[in-house]
């Protein structure tokens, strides 16, 4: 039993009991931080991963500079893995390949000869063919290197020293940006044109609480060294502020004619990292699924001059449908996202453009005093020796004296300390003196050379005291450095923002009606459908009706323009023109519903188109109820629109929308009634309201009165009516006067049985045609020219030939089309003119603004 004892009393010596857990996470944070710091992330000070520094200073300590010869990567990657780097060959290699390609670095810090890579993905070269050297540009990174500037550290096994930093004398983290995984975290930082960059810099040094706005006057984005062309600058200035944002990178395109007709797309610039020979097999292969039509040949004509991928496009096709799906389907749009994230004090941490400079210019302030301190140093050092110097030479004779009178050296340097006052350094000085500098020459350059140094002390002192003169030398020498190496910038960025590709970028467009009937039907068809007829025609079928259904709304639109749908509930919806299916003129049409989240209560009052072209956006919307209840709401109230509606106008239990129009405050508006009376105000009468406002009395309707139209009233328009029974007329707009709203308004129309009370009201100016449209879905176009223009209160013309019982339910204004065919003209519709004309003014002015 003793012997077991003693047998295990060492092996239980050398055991120790540990936490797992414990263990395991401290050894994996170790490890992270490892990676974190001294692998994968820059420093923000010279925006270098350890593996870059070493491989700079190595080539340094190994004299390849530019102005030597070249030298075999095998050897500079070597004797970086023997000193400093104690990780994989493939790493450092592949390093300093990446920091001598072209169109990976906006500014290359190698100097390669031989392969190093291509932009449609080729490798380089194994390291044994290849040779390189530093660049001019990567001695600015060293410059200063050897004064003090920076602090070293011992390398991996503590037999060299290497640099914790380069003096960095421009700021590299953003003129060549940086990207890196690291353990849970990842930088991404985009390169930018050096001229900028140093504006920047000294932007912020005049006004250190300059705004990111400020610093984007003179650094307003990215410039990959590929060049292309970045959309909108809204993700830059969001990264700029808080170290993170995404920019939209295109490709930058041409799009050339040639004879016949036919078109080509060449692209001469490509996004940041984008493989060439990848896009184009990519591009061949969407070709040829018939993903993309009308690509029909597609070529590299590429060389040493410059890139050019040219696509030839199908006579028939369009170019810049093609060049959309190829923006949404290829790489030749992509999006960069930034994510600047460096060491900040041996921390990883996520910096602001403002911070990045500040960070940047403090290291600059310490290379700067260190490099001064040094000099300084040294100058008071030489300074020293001098004035032993100049004592020695005042007393020569003496001096001599004690040298030949002395046994030993020391015994010579001790006596000249003590007899004169001098120190060590200054004895020894004395002794090592050549006897050709007793001359009256070396005399003259020995105080010429002392006062000059007194000279510069005292400039080295004041560098030191001054915070200004630091920065100004910093500016300086980044000016210089601007003058040697800045270049024009290469990416091109475009104010338009470009947030994703949305189906309209790959549909053309074009001008299109969109019907909606009252049971709910909905449907697209192209304006080329209907061509102009006289008035009086008998018009065509431009719906199937079912169920004594008819077409209640009429939108002249483009496949890009936005769609509004008004409920009568008071909400609104939102459909862009191409998404409502196209079908046949006779066609019925989808249910609306289909379309659109509407509740099972609601109905399709009004329908209105925003249009990019018009600038609608900055307008309002102008909303008239069937009550009479005006309200006006900026039209970007409702530019974010859930699939589930948004309330538009709060109504009262008995009123509905009757219509929505975009317009000014500086514009007037007209309304005009079922019995025939209309009253007109300017916009500004109504303020501005929020949606969800209920809006103000805009006519005072009268007993059994309802509002069957509104329009904007131009001075140079006409009001433009219509009758149940088909009976209309144009007015100039002079004869309804603009007064305040909330009136009963004047006559309009002269109702009598034969053309019945109003079907609509809306204003022209002889250059639209105007589409009718009955509650049995037969359709009219007719150009506004051809109808008579009347005085206020008269009957009007015959417009359309009603069959027994039928009644105009709406109508639309559209694009005036030239082409005209008399579809069976009604030969008798000039004398119900001459008659209609004829017909009695006695109520003109009888009925005015209350």
């Amino acid at each position: 039993m003793a012997n077991k004892d003693n047998h295990d009393e060492p092996i239980a010596g050398r055991v120790t009991n540990v936490d797992l857990s414990k263990k395991m996470r401290t050894s994996f944070l170790d490890y992270a931080m490892s990676v974190i710091v001294a692998r994968a992330l820059p420093d923000v000070r010279d925006g270098l991963k350890p593996v870059h520094r070493r491989i700079l200073y190595d080539m340094h300590e190994l004299g390849v500079t530019p102005d030597k010869p070249y030298k075999k990567s095998a050897r500079i990657v070597g004797d970086v893995l023997g000193k400093y780097h104690p990780h994989g060959d493939t790493a450092v290699y592949e390093s300093m390949v990446r920091m001598a390609q072209d169109f990976s670095y906006r500014y290359m810090l190698v100097d390669g000869h031989g392969n190093f890579g291509s932009v449609d993905g080729d490798g380089a070269a194994a390291m044994r063919y290849t040779e390189a050297r530093l660049s001019k540009i990567a001695m600015e990174m060293l410059r200063d290197i050897n004064k003090d500037t920076i602090d070293f550290q011992p390398n991996y096994d503590g037999t060299e020293r290497e640099p914790s930093v380069l003096p960095s004398r421009f700021p590299n983290l953003l003129v060549n940006g940086a990207s890196g995984i690291a353990v849970g975290m990842a930088t991404n930082i985009p390169p930018h044109n050096l001229s900028e960059v140093i504006s920047a810099i000294h932007v912020l040094m005049k006004n250190p609480d300059a705004t990111t706005a400020d610093l984007m006057e003179a650094l307003p984005g990215p410039d990959f060294p590929t060049g292309g062309v970045v959309m909108g600058k809204s993700g830059i200035r969001k990264a700029y502020e808080t170290g993170k944002g995404t920019i939209i990178v295109r490709a930058k395109v041409e799009i050339e004619g040639e004879a016949g007709g036919k078109q080509r797309i060449i692209a001469t610039e490509l996004p940041y990292m984008v493989n060439k020979a990848k896009l184009i097999e990519r591009i061949a292969e969407l070709a040829r699924d018939k993903r993309i039509e009308g690509i029909t040949d597609i070529n590299d004509e590429s060389d040493r001059e410059g890139m050019r991928v040219v696509i030839d496009v199908r006579r028939d096709a369009s170019a810049e449908v093609i060049l959309n799906n190829l923006y949404k389907l290829t790489l030749m749009q992509t999006s960069f996202s930034f994510n600047m994230l460096a060491i900040v004090k041996g921390t990883p941490k996520i910096l602001s453009l403002k911070e990045i400079l500040n960070y940047y210019l403090e290291h600059q302030v310490e290379v700067i005093q260190r490099r001064t301190k040094y000099e300084l140093n040294k100058a008071q050092a030489r300074a020293h020796i001098l004035e032993g110097l100049r004592i020695a030479l005042d007393h020569i004779d003496e001096i001599i004296k004690i040298i030949r009178g002395s046994q030993t050296g020391d015994v010579a340097k001790n006596q000249l300390i003590e007899g004169f006052g001098l120190d060590d350094k200054q004895a020894q000085a004395i002794l090592d003196m050549r006897l050709v500098r007793l001359t009256g020459l070396e005399r003259e350059k020995i105080d010429k050379e002392y006062n000059q140094l007194m000279k510069d002390i005292e400039e080295y002192k004041a560098i030191l005291a001054s915070r200004e003169r630091v920065n100004e030398i910093i500016y300086q020498e980044l000016l210089e450095i601007q003058n040697k190496f800045g270049d024009p910038r290469r990416t091109e960025l475009l104010v338009g923002e470009v947030l994703s590709l949305e189906d309209e970028d790959l549909i053309e467009e074009e001008d299109v009606i969109i019907s909606l009937t009252h049971n709910g039907y909905i449907k697209r068809l192209p304006t080329s459908e209907f061509k102009a007829q006289n008035r009086g025609g008998r018009g065509v079928q431009g719906m199937g009706v079912h169920n004594d259904d008819f077409v209640e709304h009429l939108v002249s639109t483009s496949t890009h323009d936005v769609l509004l749908f008004f409920t009568d509930a008071g909400k609104v919806y939102r459909m862009k023109g191409y998404e409502i299916p196209e079908y046949g003129r006779s066609a019925k049409g989808i249910p609306v519903i289909n379309l659109l989240n509407i509740g099972n209560n609601e109905k399709i009052q009004a329908v209105i188109n925003v249009s990019d072209k018009n600038n609608d956006i900055e307008k309002d919307l102008f909303f008239v109820t069937l009550m009479g209840t005006v309200k006006r709401t900026p039209v970007s109230d409702f530019a974010n629109i859930r699939s589930n509606g948004l309330k538009a106008i709060n109504l009262k239990d008995d009123d509905q929308v009757s219509n929505v129009l975009i317009a000014s405050e500086d514009q007037n508006i007209i309304i005009g009634t079922h019995r025939g009376y209309a009253v007109s105000f300017n916009a500004a009468d109504v303020r501005s309201m929020g949606r969800s406002a209920t809006g103000v009395r805009g006519v005072r309707l009268r007993e059994n009165d309802y509002v069957v139209g509104s329009d904007i009233l131009k001075p140079d328009s006409e009001v433009f009516i219509i009758s149940e029974n088909g009976y209309g007329k144009r007015t100039p707009a002079a004869e309804y006067p603009i007064k305040g709203r909330g009136g009963k308004g004047i006559k309009t129309a002269n109702i009598t049985e034969k053309n019945g009370p109003l079907a609509g009201l809306t204003t022209v100016n002889g250059e639209e045609d105007i589409m009718l449209i009955t509650d049995q879905g037969v359709m009219i176009r007719f150009s506004v020219e051809d109808v008579s223009q009347t005085g206020r209160a008269t009957l009007g013309v015959h417009l359309i030939r009603m069959t027994d019982g039928a009644k105009v339910a709406t109508m639309a204004k559209v694009e005036k089309q030239d082409d005209s065919e008399d579809d069976t003209k009604d030969q008798s519709s000039d004398s119900e003119q001459a008659s209609d004309d004829s017909s009695t003014n006695a109520d003109q002015n009888s009925d005015s603004d209350n």
